[in-house]
């Protein structure tokens, strides 16, 4: 799938003489989210940072084409549920600077933790746009089901994200894993070599003691994924970002379970309080989990997945894709077949088809029951917009 700042009616955002840096010269709609709500709504967002006070080419145009203000969020109703927008001008977010980046993130996060004092929201991916209010109904058209599907999965959700960090790297490097009996029987043996410690014997240490600093790591991510997974309803693990950091993870929960899930957190906090650090940020929107995105694929690619998972019929029901899935993967997983040249490649290639055959089938039957759909151009032409969950 493309990964690209979709305006609808006018396909990807593409950078025209007028754009100044990353903004373009004509107005759209953001979209913070979507709520399971039809009523006209505002919501003032005046204390959140402005979008001029972030980039300030951004401010006069917005501006200059908002008849709402700048400094309030809205709602626009498709049947039962509304998207949360704002008038702003249409920014290329693959092309800001790193730290503007950062700070747009941060303003989009407020607008829809703000929104969630209120309502149930389910965020949509950071950077999307609609030309304008008929296009944003056609996005609540084109994902309704879709929709309807995570806010019922998503009612009463809270996500909670926790990160763990060691309280003293040197400290546990020399009382933790320096004392693991690989490494001390390895430095023993480099004791009475001959010729003394080389290069190679020192990366051979380093390559030692990070492999043990992983696993020691991993158990303690492991205990404490273990103590929450009874309050919990699921969790999502992010990358560490560094060497000291242990645990960087996502939970989601039903918010009537977050007092036990504090009051666990507090025991974990007091179990590991000599060894651990716990950054505790929420409750949140579940971005981790039901984040929406809008995604326009190429016929090629359908097509191409299609064919990956040999599906020849131009027809074809959400049982067919499924069951090729899993004939298709009994031949090419790695476990069932170590020794075949690419085969993580071609797992891969067959897990990234289904997935976008399911994309495609979800957006084929929005609005009406079916036990199938068609996978020729003709009705490609129809479905060329997609609304799924983030990855």
């Amino acid at each position: 799938m493309l990964d690209e700042v979709w305006v609808l009616g006018k396909g990807p955002a593409k950078p025209s003489r007028e754009m100044k840096g990353f903004v373009m010269s004509e107005a759209g709609k953001y979209i913070y989210g979507i709520i399971n709500s039809s009523t006209e709504e505002f919501f003032d967002i005046d204390e959140i940072v402005p979008l001029e006070g972030i980039y300030p080419s951004i401010g006069p145009v917005e501006a200059a084409n908002s008849n709402k203000g700048s400094n309030r969020a809205y709602t626009v109703s498709f049947q039962d549920i509304s998207a949360v927008v704002s008038d702003s001008a249409i920014v290329d977010y693959r092309h800001v600077p790193k730290d503007t980046l950062a700070r747009l993130l941060v303003r989009h996060q407020r607008v829809v933790e703000k929104v969630m004092t209120e309502h149930a929201i389910i965020p949509m991916k950071l950077g999307t746009f609609a030309d304008n209010n008929e296009e944003v109904r056609e996005i609540l058209a084109k994902g309704y089901k879709t929709i309807k599907d995570i806010l019922g999965r998503s009612k009463n959700c809270i996500e909670i994200d926790v990160v763990a960090t060691l309280n003293d790297f040197d400290s546990f490097l020399r009382e933790e894993i320096s004392e693991e009996e690989g490494i001390k029987q390895f430095r023993q043996s480099l004791l009475s070599k001959k010729g003394g410690v080389t290069v190679d014997d020192q990366m051979r240490v380093g390559v030692l003691v990070k492999k043990y600093l992983d696993k020691k790591k991993a158990q303690y991510a492991e205990q404490i994924q273990t103590a929450l997974s009874e309050i919990v309803q699921n969790s999502r693990a992010h990358d560490l970002m560094d060497d000291t950091m242990v645990l960087n993870t996502a939970f989601l929960m039903d918010e009537s379970k977050q007092e036990d899930f504090e009051q666990k957190f507090d025991e974990i906090n007091n179990k590991f309080e000599e060894k651990l650090n716990f950054r505790c940020i929420g409750p949140l929107p579940p971005y981790s989990f039901y984040t929406l995105e809008v995604k326009k694929p190429r016929f090629e690619e359908v097509n191409w997945a299609r064919k990956k998972l040999g599906l020849t019929d131009e027809f074809i029901t959400a049982s067919e894709i499924k069951k090729a899935h899993h004939k298709v993967a009994l031949t090419c997983h790695p476990d069932k077949n170590p020794n075949t040249p690419d085969i993580e490649k071609k797992f891969d290639d067959m897990t990234r088809a289904y997935r976008i055959l399911l994309d495609y089938y979800r957006a084929s039957n929005q609005t009406e029951e079916a036990d199938g759909c068609y996978f020729n151009e003709e009705a490609f032409e129809k479905n060329a917009m997609l609304v799924t969950t983030v990855g």
